[in-house]
């Protein structure tokens, strides 16, 4: 893993000094119109299979790398057969697991920029499939660590996983601003002490980000250095 900048000795004046940053619906989107052009084809509500397949009780598990993707799949279908029978259900349930997803590029810019002042760790609630979704993203040297809840076993918003992202970082969890889509997750990370941005559009992390958003001084990045621990 990459070494990251160490934190700044004093650190007076500064409103953070390492980001932690959600990946789902802040850096990556899934593209959900074939999935939505397969339930209107099953005479479904646009949105039925994500209701059942994000539902805690179907979710849980695989974020928490319990069950396989691929048995994901069977429980999304398990909630669809009794209304769409067997075969499409478990079309809906795979639509909705191997749906296409992107990166954005302006986010993906400014938090490269960002990581050139300060250590970047990835705080994800994910599956066991991340490393190999980062990539095809193209995003496997974005940040200094990532922390995944699958990996972690333990999932946002508990604050465990938040208090394993600071430590990664090698940054005090005060000193550490925290973005996230989620306002349970962002409630979280302020109940912790840490800065937090609730994302909606790239201007908010540009915003959160401040200094950190600009490049780097000649545009390149400053020296790196190991902060506190082996990322």
């Amino acid at each position: 893993m990459t070494p990251a900048p160490a934190p700044s000795p004093d650190s007076t004046g500064r409103a953070f000094d390492a980001v932690l940053c959600d990946l789902d619906n802040v850096i990556r989107f899934y593209d959900t119109a074939p999935l939505a052009g397969l339930e209107r084809a099953a005479g479904l509500p646009e949105g039925t299979t994500t209701d059942i397949g994000y539902a805690p009780e179907i979710d849980l598990p695989l974020l928490l790398g319990r069950i396989t993707p691929d048995a994901w799949v069977e429980s999304i279908a398990a909630g669809l057969t009794e209304r769409v029978g067997a075969e499409r259900a478990r079309e809906l349930g795979r639509a909705l697991a191997d749906a296409p997803f992107r990166a954005d590029e302006e986010v993906v810019s400014l938090l490269r920029r960002a990581r050139a002042h300060v250590p970047l760790v990835l705080v994800t609630n994910a599956t066991l499939r991340l490393d190999a979704d980062l990539a095809l993203l193209g995003l496997t040297d974005l940040a200094h660590a990532v922390v995944s809840s699958a990996v972690e076993q333990v999932a946002k918003p508990d604050p465990a996983i938040y208090r394993t992202a600071a430590e990664r970082a090698g940054v005090p969890m005060e000193r550490c601003l925290f973005v996230d889509d989620r306002q349970e997750n962002i409630d979280a990370a302020a109940a912790l002490g840490m800065t937090t941005a609730l994302y909606r559009e790239a201007e908010d992390l540009r915003r959160a980000l401040g200094p950190r958003a600009e490049k780097a001084a000649g545009g390149a990045a400053v020296e790196v250095q190991r902060a506190g621990r082996e990322m």
